[in-house]
């Protein structure tokens, strides 16, 4: 795994994709050099009432450039969130990263692959598209409205399901892969957990190797605290009972290890 680092980034730029849903590119350095897809980094918010930094998964990857961009949903008034959405050009921020662990590229190199994401879930999916070999088939959930879809046709062939029917496949992300009768060798999965749960039961039906990128509220991102945790399949070695941190252990997992 990667080294963490802890610095003041400075903004790059931050618009606004939809109604509380904000895209933030920020000058990370070593953070942005060290970074593989499906990590995330704690961003720190400027309000000492506020100790607790917030995590934020990583949605682009510029290396050359060491720059990262994040894309967020803001979750109420006076959060964290709410207070990074009001930022701009120029300002900066302490962020801590990369952290956790990411997608293994090497599992999907050559195979034909699902990435589906979810919600607040779609945005790592991005960097992971562009980073992944063989064909690659992306599958994302909506409520109503989209977002980054136009990067992500831009990355393999592209399906969206909208809980509402506004555009592609009315129903969920397993509804759109019946829909469009795809197959796929190996699943890669982040979103909300009862999305993550029926896309386990899916690939275990199929026989499908499947890995999952958690959703958990986190408190320290680094395995300290254990505020995080889920149930394991195996002991872990750090807390000794049935539970992986999925800030430190994951948030990334084979399907099978995990209950979702």
């Amino acid at each position: 795994m990667a080294c963490k680092f802890k610095r003041t980034a400075a903004i790059v730029s931050q618009e606004c994709l939809l109604p509380g849903i904000f895209s933030m590119w920020l000058e990370a350095g070593e953070i942005a050099k060290e970074a593989v897809p499906g990590q995330f980094i704690s961003m720190y918010t400027k309000d000492k009432s506020k100790l607790l930094p917030r995590p934020i998964s990583l949605c682009e990857i510029d290396k050359e450039k060491g720059f990262l961009r994040v894309v967020y949903r803001v979750t109420g008034k006076d959060t964290g969130t709410e207070q990074f959405s009001r930022m701009v050009k120029g300002d900066t921020i302490e962020i801590m990263g990369p952290l956790g662990n990411g997608f293994p590229l090497d599992a999907g190199k050559g195979r034909k692959a699902f990435l589906i994401g979810g919600g607040i879930g779609v945005p790592p999916m991005l960097e992971l598209a562009k980073q992944l070999d063989g064909e690659k088939q992306l599958i994302m959930g909506y409520r109503d409205k989209q977002f980054l879809t136009e990067e992500f046709e831009q990355n393999g062939a592209f399906y969206l399901a909208t809980e509402d029917g506004s555009a592609g496949t009315k129903g969920n992300v397993l509804d759109a892969i019946r829909e469009n009768s795809l197959t796929a060798d190996i699943i890669y999965a982040c979103g909300p957990s009862p999305m993550l749960r029926a896309i386990k039961r899916y690939a275990e039906e199929k026989q499908i190797v499947c890995y999952v990128s958690m959703e958990e509220h986190m408190a320290c991102g680094i395995g300290a605290c254990l505020a995080c945790v889920c149930k394991s399949k195996e002991v872990d070695g750090h807390s000794h009972v049935h539970n992986k941190r999925v800030c430190k252990d994951g948030p990334v997992f084979l399907s099978t290890e995990v209950e979702i």
